[in-house]
């Protein structure tokens, strides 16, 4: 990155979200009177703007973009904005893509209302199980991801963003099959496996001359700027937190499948592992499938041996890998997704948000990964396994920060590295699996030459 790669100086107009603003929004953005809005604001701004770029260190696209700036412009039916060294890949003549346009815009409504509906707000009981999921349902209306009456399955792709050649063809040739079979994807919204469907989809949708596709992206202000929303995404949403982002995910999901990934991709699996194993969920079905390349058969090999050392058979039973069968992945979400739909329809649940399953509040509540709560960790078997699985899912979670997170790059950088322990068997199951990771080059975009920021206790 050079400073030959910026536009200094653009204005941009909404075309249609964010028209409607009340004068106290308007003020609000134009005199800056939340710090915290606008900060958050620049933060995913600049992400949205920056797509395509190769790095996924946050602290780096920070310092080189450190003098990008944003100012609010008043005018007749609301505001624009005015943009100050910009990423110039967000532009072609001069002009800015419409479809990056349209994401900033959405990340403005989501901040806008997350600030001032859910932060800043005693609107919701956000210290509760039921006020959380109705936060998080009332973000995504507010974004219109959630639609009344639409039947088409949504189905939700993992992965990694720092993955092979191979391993993206792979994504791409699935998502292709899932568009064949009228479904819409649900991804992180990044590069990587969460790029490959949305593209392979377009070709299977197109093929089927199907209307209203929505390649919908999900993400958060930690995560955005390592992860920047690839350019298919035409629904972006923008969560408060990665516990919610995750919440998200499930509550719309009528499929889920995973893909090869790192530590991140390690997370989400614990993450809805914690879900269905509660004893509240047991008989809500939930499809949950493991796909590779033959090639990468081995990945899920590795995740499998690290599910049964650590949470057991249970678990195992929870999922299904499949390898190599592209077409067989997607005729597995597409009958799993109807067999939720008939679940939904008897339980009177509504088919576009899942609101019986039960998510416990320790996978609701943030975790903030600081070198005391890492330590702090119950990495033991003496507890249920649905709570296993959730304070797993944390030491993760607290990886993925101290890799491309910006406050847990500081927290690395001026503490060294996390420290976990627990279990003798859990820790060497952690460890063979986070150094699996590093032999992949799994953990960061070019990390031949990662550094650690966890150390294993074994």
């Amino acid at each position: 990155m050079t400073a030959t790669d910026k536009v200094p100086f653009t204005t941009v107009s909404p075309e249609a979200a964010l028209e409607l603003l009340s004068p106290t929004e308007v003020n609000q953005l134009v005199n800056q009177t939340d710090a915290e809005l606008f900060k958050t604001f620049r933060r995913c701004a600049l992400a949205v703007l920056n797509t395509g770029n190769n790095t996924d260190d946050t602290s780096e696209i920070m310092e080189h973009y450190r003098d990008f700036d944003i100012r609010f412009i008043r005018q007749a039916r609301g505001l624009k904005l005015q943009l100050s060294n910009s990423p110039a890949s967000a532009f072609v003549d001069g002009k800015m893509i419409r479809g990056i346009r349209e994401q900033l815009f959405s990340v403005l409504r989501d901040v806008v209302y997350i600030t001032n509906e859910i932060r800043n707000s005693d609107r919701f009981k956000l210290t509760t199980q039921d006020g959380i999921t109705d936060a998080v349902f009332h973000i995504l209306r507010n974004a219109n991801i959630v639609r009344k009456g639409d039947t088409n399955p949504l189905v939700v792709c993992w992965g990694g963003h720092s993955i092979s050649r191979d391993e993206y063809d792979f994504t791409k040739e699935v998502g292709y099959h899932l568009g064949l079979r009228d479904m819409n994807i649900i991804t992180g919204c990044g590069p990587g496996a969460m790029k490959g469907p949305m593209k392979g989809a377009t070709i299977g949708h197109a093929k089927q001359h199907i209307p209203n596709r929505r390649y919908i992206g999900i993400t958060e202000p930690g995560i955005i700027a390592a992860e920047s929303p690839n350019p298919i995404v035409n629904e972006l949403v923008i969560m408060p937190d990665i516990e919610k982002r995750l919440e998200a995910f499930v509550r719309v999901a009528h499929s889920i499948i995973v893909f090869p990934g790192g530590v991140g991709t390690a997370e989400e699996i614990l993450y809805i592992l914690g879900v269905l194993l509660h004893p509240s969920n047991r008989e809500i079905p939930f499809p949950l499938i493991f796909a590779a390349s033959a090639d990468n058969k081995s990945y899920f090999d590795t995740i499998n041996q690290f599910i049964g050392a650590t949470l057991g058979p249970q678990a195992q039973s929870c999922y299904k890998v499949i390898t190599a069968d592209c077409s067989e992945v997607a005729r597995t979400a597409r009958q799993g997704a109807d067999e939720v739909l008939e679940y939904r329809r008897s339980a009177k649940d509504a088919y576009y948000f899942n609101w019986k399953l039960n998510i416990p509040t320790d996978l609701q509540t943030p975790f903030e990964p600081t070198h005391e709560s890492m330590a702090k960790l119950n990495l033991r078997k003496d507890q249920p396994i649905h709570t296993l699985a959730s304070n797993l899912r944390c030491a993760f979670s607290g990886i993925v920060a101290g890799n491309v997170k910006e406050q847990g790059l500081i927290q690395i950088r001026e503490n060294g590295p996390f420290e976990l322990s627990g279990d003798p068997e859990i820790m060497k199951a952690l460890d063979i699996l986070l150094r699996t990771f590093v032999d992949q080059n799994r953990m960061k975009i070019g990390s031949s030459t990662y550094t650690p920021c966890y150390r294993v206790v074994t």
